[in-house]
């Protein structure tokens, strides 16, 4: 739908996005290492490994012993690190690099990596929730995304993002209404589409948007303190 390139928001206690920078190179580097140095074979194998497959963790299905490398239980972990082409990786990276510092900068380092699989997590069960006998692995950072963008909106509303929407037109608008309005994209996609028939894990968006928001929501007031006190030493 959209494609951010900038937000007004500026960081307010930590000088640099060291961990959000770090979730996005190891993002990138995994992809390369399946995509580019592993046999088409391995990599075909990998999403099975790693991804959150429905079907297994609802135990509907099983995995092969060769394919089941680590317990089935943290694959709600180890799939928001695989991506299955660029574009779904650039997507993904761009949306974390964009927003992901600020919300970083609300929960420090420690406290955002914890948010931030918390919200993978509960994106992938949502999944699991809704496509319980699905056997398609799910892939890719988009869940916990989410979350960030739920914390965003809600600790920085009146930021102003540089959009490119559609992919075409720049647009310069308030935080508030772009991520809600992605949210409801992300709601009416979900509702309408059809039950293993979508390329899209529209319900993992909702999910980890929903866990965001839930999230930042109990912890809003510690975390604007801490934005009003490091602008307060900034100054």
């Amino acid at each position: 739908m959209f494609l951010p390139l900038h937000d007004s928001a500026p960081l307010r206690v930590i000088r640099f996005q060291l961990v959000t920078g770090l979730i996005i190179l190891a993002n990138v580097l995994i992809f390369l290492v399946v995509r580019y140095g592993t046999s088409p074979v391995e990599a075909a194998r990998i999403p099975l490994s790693f991804g959150a497959i429905p079907a297994v963790l609802t135990d509907r299905a099983q995995l092969g012993a060769t394919l089941q490398v680590i317990p089935e239980q943290l694959t709600v972990i180890t799939y928001m690190f695989l991506h299955g082409g660029w574009l779904h990786l650039i997507g993904n990276m761009a949306f974390m690099w964009v927003f992901a510092d600020n919300v970083a900068d609300g929960f420090g380092h420690v406290g955002f990596v914890l948010f931030y699989l918390a919200c993978g997590v509960a994106a992938a069960l949502t999944h699991v929730a809704m496509s319980a006998t699905s056997q398609v692995p799910l892939i890719g950072a988009s869940g916990a995304v989410a979350g960030v963008l739920a914390a965003y909106m809600l600790l920085f509303p009146q930021s102003r993002i540089l959009v490119l929407l559609f992919m075409r037109i720049p647009l310069r608008l308030s935080a508030l209404w772009v991520l809600a309005g992605w949210f409801v994209f992300q709601v009416i996609s979900a509702l309408a589409a059809t039950p293993g028939k979508s390329g899209v894990a529209w319900w993992a968006h909702v999910g980890g948007f929903a866990a965001g928001l839930v999230l930042t929501l109990l912890l809003r007031p510690l975390l604007l303190r801490r934005l009003a006190a490091g602008t307060r030493h900034l100054a």
